[in-house]
C-alpha cells in the first residue's frame, strides 16, 4: 500500500512529459522560494515522480536549474532574432517578448538567480553564458544591421550598449512586478534610440 504522501502515479510519466513535468517544478519553485531550498526531496513531489527519476539525470540541482533554463519548451532556448525592418520595430519586439517572459515562470525563475548571484557565482556565470550571452548577441546583431542601415552609430555596436535595455526591463520588473509595453516603448524611445542615434556633426565636416 502505498504511502498518503509518495509521488502520484510515480510510473505512469515517462519522456518528454515527465522531463517538462520536472523543468516546470523547478522554474516554478526556484520562483517561489530560492536556490538554497530548491532540493531534489522537495521538486519530486511537485512534479509527480520519485526523487530517483531526478536523481538518474541530474547530479545536482545546479545541473537540473541550468537544462530548465536552457529547454526551448519551458525555457528559454536559443532566441530569434527579430526582422521588422527598423531599429525601434526590432527593439520593442525583442524587449517586449523579454519582458513578457520576465512575468512567467522561466523569468521568475531568474530573479533569484540574479539577486543572490553573490551566493552562487558559479551558478550565474553558467546562467549568464547559457542564457544571458545569446540574447545580448541578438541585440548586437539588431544594433549592427541598424548601423549598416545609417539608423544608428557604429560606436553604439557594443556589448554593454547592448545590455542598457534588458538591464533596464529587468529593473522595471523587479521595483513594479512587471514591465508593461508602455514601460518597453518608453525605455525604447527615451533611452535607446537617443543612446544609438547616428552622430550629427554641427557646422558641417570638420
Amino acid at each position: 500500500m502505498r504511502s498518503p504522501d509518495s509521488a502520484p502515479r510515480a510510473t505512469r510519466r515517462r519522456g518528454e512529459t515527465l522531463t517538462r513535468a520536472i523543468y516546470q517544478a523547478t522554474l516554478e519553485e526556484l520562483a517561489r522560494t530560492s536556490f538554497e531550498e530548491l532540493t531534489f526531496d522537495k521538486l519530486a513531489p511537485l512534479a509527480g515522480t520519485g526523487k530517483s527519476a531526478l536523481y538518474r539525470r541530474w547530479a545536482t540541482p545546479e545541473e537540473l536549474v541550468l537544462a530548465a533554463l536552457t529547454d526551448p519548451s519551458t525555457g528559454f532556448g536559443a532566441p530569434l532574432a527579430p526582422a521588422t525592418g527598423s531599429l525601434r520595430g526590432d527593439l520593442l519586439t525583442i524587449l517586449g517578448a523579454f519582458a513578457r517572459v520576465l512575468d512567467e515562470p522561466r523569468g521568475q525563475a531568474l530573479r533569484p538567480l540574479v539577486t543572490q548571484r553573490a551566493r552562487h557565482p558559479a551558478l550565474f556565470d553558467e546562467v549568464r553564458r547559457l542564457v544571458v550571452l545569446p540574447h545580448q548577441r541578438i541585440l548586437l546583431g539588431i544594433l549592427r544591421a541598424a548601423a549598416e542601415r545609417g539608423e544608428a552609430t557604429p560606436d553604439c555596436v557594443t556589448p554593454r550598449v547592448a545590455s542598457v535595455g534588458p538591464r533596464l526591463i529587468i529593473a522595471e520588473s523587479l521595483e513594479k512586478g512587471a514591465a508593461s509595453e508602455h514601460d518597453v516603448a518608453e525605455i525604447v524611445d527615451e533611452v535607446l534610440l537617443p543612446l544609438t542615434a547616428p552622430r550629427r556633426i554641427v557646422g558641417g565636416a570638420p
